[in-house]
This record gives C-alpha cells, sequence and structure tokens, in this order.
C-alpha cells in the first residue's frame, strides 16, 4: 500500500472520530471535549499534510490539479478552524469541516492521479496570484460558515431557546469575528484580481474569462455586503443570504470550468 494512500485513510479516521466526538455533545450543556475532538483532528491534519504533500509537489511543479486544491483548500480551513477552537467556541463549525475533509482524504484514494494544472514554482507571479486566490477563498469560506453560526444563535436567541446556544459564543462576539474574517478576504480577493490584471496575461482571454467575471462579480458582493453593514446596518438572513451567493459564485469561478474539463470531459 502506497505511502500516500495510508496516509490519507488514516487522516480520514481520525477526521471521522474528531467528527463523531464533536457530534456525540454538541448540544451537552457542558459541551464536547474539545481535548479529545482537537487530538484527534491534530492527527488529522499531520497526515492530512503528508498526504497532500505528495500529491501536491513532484520535482519544480506544483500540481493544483482540482482534487488537489479542493485537498489544499480543506487543509487551510480545518487548520484555521481548529487554531481559532482553541481560544474561541466554534463547535458549531467543526462537524462540518471535520466531516468534509475526512470525506475527501478518503475520496483521494480512488481519484486517478490528474497531471492537470502543473506549475512550475519559480514563476513568481502567477504563484503570488493563485497562493492569494487560495487564502482569498479560504477566509471566505470560513468567513460564510461564520455568517452560519451567527444565523443559528439569532435564530435561537430570537426563539428564546436560551438552552440551545449555551454552549455556543456570545452573538456579538461572533458578528464581530465575521465582519472582520469577511473585510480580510474581500481584500485578499481584490488583491488577487489586481495582481492578475497587472502581472499576467489572459485575464480576460476566452479561456479564462468566465473565472475573471464570476470573481470580480463575488468581489463585489462581499463589499456590498460590508457596506450594507457598516453603512445601513445589514446583518442576519440578508448578510448571510448575500455572503453565500457571493460564496457560491466565487466556487463557480475557481472550481466549476475545472471540474467540467478535468471530470466531465475526460
Amino acid at each position: 500500500m502506497e505511502f500516500t494512500t495510508i496516509s490519507s485513510f488514516t487522516a480520514f479516521i481520525c477526521y471521522s472520530i474528531a467528527t463523531l466526538s464533536i457530534l456525540a455533545r454538541l448540544f451537552h450543556p457542558k459541551g464536547p471535549n474539545l481535548i479529545i475532538t482537537l487530538l484527534f483532528a491534530s492527527l488529522a491534519i499531520i497526515f492530512h499534510i503528508l498526504s497532500s504533500s505528495q500529491f501536491l509537489f513532484s520535482h519544480n511543479n506544483l500540481n493544483f490539479s482540482l482534487p488537489n486544491v479542493v485537498s489544499l483548500v480543506s487543509l487551510i480551513i480545518t487548520l484555521v478552524i481548529s487554531t481559532v477552537a482553541l481560544r474561541f467556541k466554534v463547535n458549531l463549525l467543526l462537524p462540518g469541516i471535520y466531516g468534509f475533509a475526512g470525506l475527501w482524504q478518503l475520496s483521494m484514494i480512488f481519484i486517478s492521479p490528474m497531471g492537470n494544472m502543473e506549475i512550475v514554482a519559480d514563476k513568481m507571479a502567477i504563484l503570488s496570484h493563485i497562493t492569494l486566490a487560495i487564502i482569498a477563498y479560504c477566509i471566505l469560506v470560513i468567513a460564510t460558515l461564520y455568517a452560519f453560526q451567527v444565523s443559528y444563535i439569532n435564530m435561537k436567541l430570537k426563539s428564546k431557546n436560551i438552552q440551545a446556544v449555551n454552549h455556543l459564543p456570545p452573538l456579538m462576539q461572533v458578528e464581530r469575528q465575521l465582519y472582520i474574517i469577511l473585510l480580510l478576504g474581500s481584500l485578499c480577493l481584490l488583491l488577487s484580481q489586481i495582481l492578475g490584471f497587472v502581472f499576467l496575461d489572459g485575464m480576460i482571454s476566452k479561456e479564462n474569462a468566465h473565472k475573471t467575471i464570476l470573481s470580480l462579480v463575488a468581489c463585489v458582493l462581499y463589499f456590498v455586503t460590508l457596506w450594507g453593514h457598516f453603512k445601513l446596518g445589514w446583518r442576519g438572513q440578508r448578510v448571510l443570504t448575500l455572503t453565500l451567493t457571493a460564496t457560491f459564485i466565487l466556487t463557480l469561478a475557481y472550481f466549476g470550468s475545472r471540474f467540467v474539463k478535468e471530470f466531465l470531459l475526460l
């Protein structure tokens, strides 16, 4: 059995245990046992890194095929949220994050290796653009997850179901974190687009036009959401809808055509 297969499967097992650990006591008055959860999550992240390093790096090239990018994105999000969980209560986010990362690690065992989107590591302009775009996407997905958490806490408070939010952080704290994360991700996305237009050719070519246009539409929606919150006091369901829509559009921009090319048009 190959090392990557062993690493991916071990990561899947550890992610699964972490997911079950958090779900078993998610609504318990004392909350889940974060020590056990984060212990297995940490082990999963280590094996996730080991498997990803084997998939991504080949000689002097970076293999940015769709499965590898999704694996990298899930790794970054998992690592960030697990670190945040050491200080803040993000119990509501952990099952979905760990569950998705684990299932994707399992799927990587059965996905045939792909050689698409190989990028030479010394091309700094395109590497900077792609790296910043991936970072922006990860941050904005985290912001979307926070928007769901804000909406859930707000709904429970309005229904006066205080017991359901005892294990969750205060609404104002989560809401404040949401807009900080959303602003940071939006700025990273905007900067990645600026870098692309300044240093790269073909941003509006036939092959890349849909990606560029959708990314810019998503960027506008994120900044409209921020403007609406800070200037007009938007919050709750409206912010969740706009953020979710923008993230869906950004996902289509980043992965839509890649999915068609790499999986449907084989």
